[in-house]
């Protein structure tokens, strides 16, 4: 499937920054943060790990039902952790944080056109914006490793890969748009555990939307996704697709508002609960 996202600013390569490193496991979410806080860049695949993760978006007040309405009528790709006030710059994920400073990096659109990838938003907020928090499924991975499921990407040191489906989102008033989706590639012997496992956690996500031929989803080329990193399969590895949060972002692109920041992909907000607190048994 061709990409969809148009042309990106440039931005230095940030992929040796904290995921790379071996201590920022071991991070509190309030210490990655202030690391992001002070500059600090680069995808949070296992930082903090055992901590929630959430996709960021912010859209003018008056998109703000809309994109809520979005979200409920998309529960599987779009489940809302937290939706801020608005203008406020803090959510309950997180007491001491701020929205506008303290993720890795951030994607802003005008118009749906992406057109600048900062670490620091302040400058791009407009009016009183209204933020969601959406659930991510890096949250779940931490139960995947506990049930020996080989998680590829973080093996490879990479983002996880996500692709522009052909399936469409039901409408919210002026958004619209394709459901994403990630892949994580599993052995087919861990197949059953990583489906149960998931599908315990549908506040991040929860089980897959489709697994096996990615034609199936309308993906023609598992080598070229969407949005960051192509991860190699092993021999015999099955591809697994969950909904995905860049999804509303794909929503954004499509129906044009006038501002919107994102989470630049991969670089997530890093939430203080625990990921377990979303475990539904």
């Amino acid at each position: 499937m061709p990409h969809t996202d148009g042309p990106v600013p440039t931005v230095a390569d940030d992929r040796p920054v904290a995921p790379a490193d071996e201590h920022a496991r071991a991070w509190s979410p309030r210490a990655a943060r202030s690391r992001f806080r002070e500059g600090l860049t680069g995808p949070t695949a296992g930082v903090a790990a055992g901590h929630t993760q959430a996709d960021l978006i912010s859209v003018p007040a008056d998109w703000a039902y809309d994109m809520l309405l979005f979200c409920r009528r998309g529960p599987r790709p779009c489940p809302v952790l937290d939706v801020t006030d608005a203008g406020s710059t803090t959510t309950v994920l997180a007491a001491d944080a701020d929205l506008r400073t303290d993720l890795p990096r951030y994607r802003v659109r005008e118009h749906g056109e992406p057109v600048d990838e900062p670490t620091d938003v302040r400058a791009h907020r407009r009016g009183d914006p209204v933020s969601f928090l959406i659930g991510r499924s890096f949250t779940f991975e931490w139960a995947l490793t506990a049930a020996d499921v080989p998680v590829r990407h973080v093996e490879q040191v990479r983002n996880v890969p996500m692709y522009v489906t052909s399936r469409q989102c039901r409408p919210a008033g002026r958004l619209r748009g394709p459901m994403v989706v990630s892949m994580r590639p599993v052995p087919p012997k861990h197949l059953s555990a990583a489906i149960r496992k998931s599908s315990l956690l549908p506040a991040v996500h929860g089980g897959p939307v489709h697994r096996g031929a990615p034609s199936g989803l309308g993906v023609d080329d598992l080598g070229r996704p969407d949005f960051d990193d192509p991860v190699d399969l092993e021999p015999g590895d099955i591809p697994v697709f969950r909904a995905c949060g860049v999804t509303p972002q794909a929503a954004v692109t499509a129906s044009r508002p006038q501002f919107a920041p994102t989470h630049a992909p991969g670089q997530m907000f890093l939430g203080d609960a625990r990921d377990e607190q979303f475990r539904v048994a």
